[in-house]
């Protein structure tokens, strides 16, 4: 999109905003009290007669600096000095993440703002030009492929609505000179003058360098930015058709899908690691680095004696099991020795598992009522040695037989809840009731429904 001649101004951001949004009503702000969060709040205050647009401010203090609390007081002012609400919410950084201490805050950031945009909500950030050419270049700095050299996208989906960056047309100086015309007062992070952080020695050193020989060097790795977004929307309309043709299954309280992996190994190395990065993308995973690709395309590749392989890395992990190919968050062992007490009437989250337990009523279905009586029931996870009669069968199974042959995965065999009538295996999960306690035909019953423990995805957009 071309910005008009004379720079940033509201009628500008009134244009991009009309084209990319259309009807909607709730914009927040991720105010910073800065000089970029401050000029995109104010501007948007003098649309709010015109368009009928709800405007407020969300800010984040990080408690990581002394001046922390003071920002935090004039944000406060701002808004009520522009007749904005205001939202400060205080998160601890306790622990650094594997990528740094300003990763981590960023994390904590997002996922505090995510939990403040609603259905249809848009978040805005003043992210500009000169943040977008930043970011290309840290990209390619750390190797990043062409989805991370596309770097910011104007609009994206973001928790239950939109993040959009309306300012990324914009220079920073443009910026500077509408805050300067408005007489805007804002906070001065002395952080961003730290040229040992990555971001301030590209802003403050090595971008200058560059403009000395190509003036137009924001501008040209912006346009670079642009054509590399076209090539990964490319490579994700031939890994979504790659996807479906390879999707086996749905189920599962770690799984959103199961890809076969004898379609995988049809594809070309380039194709199918393609594919790959797209599936976990589409689970809400933490993207792999180069290196944990590589050892996830020799887990589809070679197949191991046992038929069973794992790669893991912050936040996430893939699975083999036979010839199937699993995605999901870091699991953790549940205690074995778990054992919680469930009145049927009510949904009971198993702990340590994933899996939600609820009953349903039917009849000739599930567990006989009558059965049942008054005997207490327990929820227990496998312990070695269970076994089971399934109805119309005249001699038990062991469990770990039964969950074998139905190609139950190792993993989640440790996870299953078992559901006991005082101290008889009565049925497992909702893939078998035991004969003694299966209700018959035309017979009231509860059938047992499993269900996932609802955990929202990885918020961290690309900054």
């Amino acid at each position: 999109m071309k910005k008009t001649e004379s720079g940033f101004s509201v009628d500008a951001l009134g244009r991009i905003l009309s084209e990319r949004l259309g009807e909607v009503a709730t914009l927040k702000v991720a105010y910073s009290g800065g000089i970029d969060s401050h000029t995109l709040l104010h501007a948007l205050c003098q649309l709010r007669t015109t368009t009928g647009w709800k405007i407020s401010a969300l800010h984040v203090n990080h408690r990581l600096q002394a001046e922390s609390d003071e920002w935090a007081k004039h944000c406060l002012r701002v808004c009520r000095d522009l007749d904005v609400s205001c939202v400060v919410g205080q998160i601890q950084v306790e622990d650094r993440d594997h990528k740094g201490l300003e990763a981590a805050a960023r994390r904590l950031r997002y996922a505090w703002l995510a939990k403040h945009v609603g259905h249809g909500g848009v978040l805005m950030t003043a992210h500009h030009l000169d943040d977008q050419a930043e970011t290309i270049l840290l990209q390619l700095l750390r190797g990043s492929g062409v989805r991370g050299l596309a770097a910011m996208p104007i609009i994206c989906r973001f928790s239950a609505g939109k993040l959009m960056r309306p300012l990324l047309e914009f220079e920073r100086s443009e910026l500077e000179a509408y805050a300067k015309r408005n007489s805007l007062r804002w906070v001065e992070d002395a952080s961003n003058r730290d040229v040992h952080r990555s971001r301030n020695f590209i802003r403050h050193r090595v971008v200058p360098m560059l403009e000395q020989h190509w003036p137009q060097a924001k501008h040209t790795l912006v346009r670079g930015g642009r054509h590399a977004g076209e090539a990964v929307a490319l490579l994700d309309a031939i890994a979504l058709e790659d996807m479906e043709s390879s999707i086996v299954a749905q189920g599962g309280c770690e799984v959103d899908a199961v890809l076969l992996v004898p379609v995988l190994l049809n594809l070309s190395p380039e194709r199918r690691r393609n594919v790959l990065r797209y599936w976990i993308r589409q689970l809400n995973l933490p993207p792999p680095s180069t290196l944990h690709m590589n050892q996830i395309d020799d887990v589809v590749v070679k197949s191991t004696r046992s038929r069973h392989a794992a790669v893991a890395w912050p936040g996430a992990e893939v699975r083999r099991y036979r010839n199937q190919l699993f995605a999901m968050r870091r699991l953790t062992d549940p205690d074995p020795g778990l054992k919680v007490t469930w009145n049927l009437r009510q949904p009971i989250e198993v702990p340590g598992t994933g899996y939600v337990l609820t009953c349903v009523e039917s009849i000739g279905n599930g567990l006989s009522r009558e059965r049942i009586g008054k005997g207490a029931i327990t929820v227990r996870l496998r312990r070695g040695g269970e076994t089971c009669r399934l109805p119309g069968r005249s001699h038990h199974h062991k469990l770990k037989k039964l969950l074998q042959e139905a190609g139950v995965p190792p993993w989640q065999r440790r996870r299953l809840p078992l559901i006991f009538v005082d101290d008889d295996l009565a049925a497992v999960a909702d893939r078998w009731v035991c004969a003694p306690y299966a209700a018959r035909y035309d017979e009231p019953g509860l059938q047992v429904a499993l269900g996932r423990v609802k955990i929202g995805p990885e918020v961290d957009p690309v900054v």
